[in-house]
């Protein structure tokens, strides 16, 4: 007592003392209190640490021990109202929850209310522990009742927490609330909740979000952009995201590789490959190295479009700035050397794999077995699944399926039915592939009865069929000649609320077109259009040529007029039944209009219409143009015709 007012000697005295004997509880309450008058925070903090973190302390003996000595001494030894935060931020990093709220529950019968900053750490730690964000809102309106003002900080936690659990309605229910609580919404506290939306797949209330921060002058930071671009991505509105990224970089926010590798990955599953490249140059324009997950999304892409060789050319490319490849993109790359039919290629990568010590895993084995299959070399695709037995892969779906698919093109149905049943005795139950594969076959071999009992035993077994598995099967009733059975099996889908597409509708519409059927051909195309489903190319390639065939002109013309609306290109055929049938209802000029559009679309006539157009124009005395139709013919036809005999 009579030194308490040197600090240094206290300390001195106190650290002297430890080297000799364990102070006891009162003694290290009395220096906490010293220190905390002194408003040496970080001494404070220790000594209550050093003490709660001492391994085997009995919380429940200590706690009670512990607080009775800092109370009891409060008055004569400080009495500053700190000692007790910093005691109850203690408790709380160090995990011991529950006497953290005994703590705030004993301090607010003094009539203390803790700091806000430690309750936020109280929240915080709630927020990680499981069910803790049950306990998290109960202590929110517990506490602001009692007497804790909350404030930016209180409110941004609980909206992050609400997110993360997926109440983002909650979350952004509070963000409103915010304002009538005396709390300024910030941008982190709108970017969490755009973030929240952006993981729930919600695009709307985003929009609405950034418009609200707009109005109170909030820019969107960083993160909340890379939240935006992310969901747009990933909803394949990927020139949306682009857009973002526009928006981004003019308010001098610089994008970062994630940013980028994001809508790449995007662009290259949507297709469009040359926005990917656009997007990857700009990051080295920029400075932004690419990492393993750009290379790796761009080499997909490359392979899901057939570019297998600059696929490789963009390895190389990785290997020279010192990434090293992994199996996925080895995988990806076999893969695409496999659909690409260079089965050599995609064996060399498999065995460079393993001279770099990367493990093929099933994944790069069935794509191998799968590449073999296509190719019909099935007895190479068994002795590569013996070697993967031998090395302790086991077999999947996608393993059998591939084989399964294989001998079906090989046309050994009765072996692929022997596999499907090994499968299952190997406890790999088929799947809606496997059976559309087989319905497939035997649609082809003209068994429909069998295509069509498989289809019940899918039923039988709860196996959901896809759009392929019914159009499969349609296609196979038409072929075979059985317009009825698919009458009846698209009443069926549609009782059963199964939506045809336009390829389910195209197999009876070209049936009853090929049987000149031209009425019953134009109601199905109208049921087609009743159920809302959007006709495709070959739809309007369809019912032209039949409506040419039966000389219904008019038709045909409104239909191709239609098509070309819709940015379809009718195909050859299409453009010769046009013209034919114009040229016979003596309608020359409608013909020599799809003539010339049928050459703008690069198409290669044949001789006899290029005989007709030529003797047309020297008739009506365009003798150049008369020229250049014989001179085209003669360089067009011949050539093929050449080709043709070559091959």
């Amino acid at each position: 007592m009579t030194v308490k007012n040197d600090y240094k000697l206290v300390l001195d005295f106190y650290d002297w003392w430890c080297q000799r004997r364990d102070p006891s509880i009162e003694v290290r309450c009395i220096v906490v209190h010293i220190a905390a008058a002194q408003k040496d925070a970080r001494t404070v903090h220790r000594l209550i640490h050093d003490f709660w973190a001492r391994p085997g302390v009995d919380v429940t003996v200590s706690f009670s021990q512990f607080l009775e000595k800092l109370i009891y001494i409060y008055k004569d030894w400080g009495s500053n109202p700190f000692v007790f935060d910093i005691f109850f931020q203690v408790l709380v990093e160090l995990g011991i929850l529950d006497y953290g709220r005994k703590l705030f529950d004993k301090m607010l019968h003094y009539g203390l209310v803790l700091s806000v900053s430690s309750c936020n750490l109280f929240l915080s730690r709630l927020s990680h522990e499981i069910e803790g964000h049950k306990m998290m809102l109960k202590v929110f309106n517990e506490f602001s009742e009692v007497g804790v003002c909350w404030d930016n900080e209180s409110h941004n936690i609980m909206i992050h927490s609400l997110c993360r659990i997926g109440k983002v309605k909650e979350a952004h229910n509070l963000l409103l609330q915010m304002e009538l609580r005396g709390c300024m919404p910030d941008v982190v506290s709108y970017s969490t909740v755009i973030n929240g939306y952006c993981a729930t797949g919600q695009l709307e209330p985003v929009l609405k979000i950034i418009e609200e921060m707009q109005v109170k002058g909030l820019k969107p930071n960083a993160f909340t952009f890379n939240s935006i671009i992310l969901l747009l991505s990933k909803t394949g509105k990927v020139l949306d995201a682009e857009k973002i990224l526009t928006e981004m970089t003019s308010q001098g926010i610089a994008p970062d590789n994630v940013v980028y590798t994001t809508l790449i990955d995007g662009f290259c599953k949507t297709g469009n490959i040359s926005a990917a490249y656009r997007l990857f140059n700009e990051m080295l324009c920029f400075n932004i190295t690419p990492d393993l997950i750009t290379y790796t999304a761009l080499i997909s892409g490359l392979c899901q479009t057939g570019n297998i060789a600059e696929a490789d050319k963009l390895l190389n490319a990785m290997l020279g700035r010192g990434l090293e490849p992994d199996e996925f993109i080895y995988t990806t790359l076999i893969d695409g050397y496999c659909k690409a039919g260079e089965i050599r290629a995609a064996f060399a990568l498999h065995n460079k794999m393993v001279q770099i010590q990367l493990v093929p895993n099933i994944v790069t084995y069935t794509t191998l077995v799968d590449g073999l299959c296509k190719l019909g070399e099935l007895d190479t695709a068994n002795e590569l699944l013996h070697e993967m037995c031998g090395k302790g892969l086991e077999l999947n779906i996608y393993t059998y399926n591939s084989l399964v698919n294989g001998l079906c093109k090989a046309g050994d149905i009765k072996q692929a039915v022997k596999l499907m049943e090994d499968m299952e005795a190997a406890g790999i139950h088929p799947d809606a592939f496997t059976y559309t594969t087989l319905m497939d076959a035997y649609c082809k071999f003209g068994e429909m009865s069998k295509a069509h009992g498989l289809l019940h035993q899918m039923l039988l077994r709860e196996i959901q069929p896809t759009i392929v598995t019914f159009n499969v099967l349609m296609n196979g009733f038409c072929m075979s000649g059985m317009l009825e059975e698919g009458d009846k099996l698209l009443k069926w889908m549609l009782e059963k609320c199964i939506m045809p597409n336009a390829t389910t509708y195209n197999s009876l519409m070209k049936q009853y077109s090929v049987r000149n059927d031209m009425r019953m051909t134009s109601e199905i195309y109208q049921g087609m259009l009743g159920q809302g489903v959007v006709p495709n190319a070959n739809t309007f390639n369809i019912l032209i040529r039949g409506h040419c065939k039966a000389r219904n002109m008019k038709e045909a013309w409104f239909l191709h007029k239609e098509m070309v609306k819709r940015g379809f290109t009718p195909t050859l055929d299409t453009y010769h039944a046009l013209i034919k049938g114009f040229l016979k209802r003596k309608k020359y000029s409608e013909a020599k209009e799809m003539f010339e559009e049928m050459r703008r679309d690069g198409l290669l006539a044949d001789k006899e219409l290029y005989s007709i157009f030529a003797d047309m124009n020297y008739d009506q005395g365009n003798f150049d143009l008369a020229l250049e139709l014989c001179d085209e013919a003669v360089e067009k036809c011949v050539a093929v015709e050449t080709d043709n005999r070559n091959a």
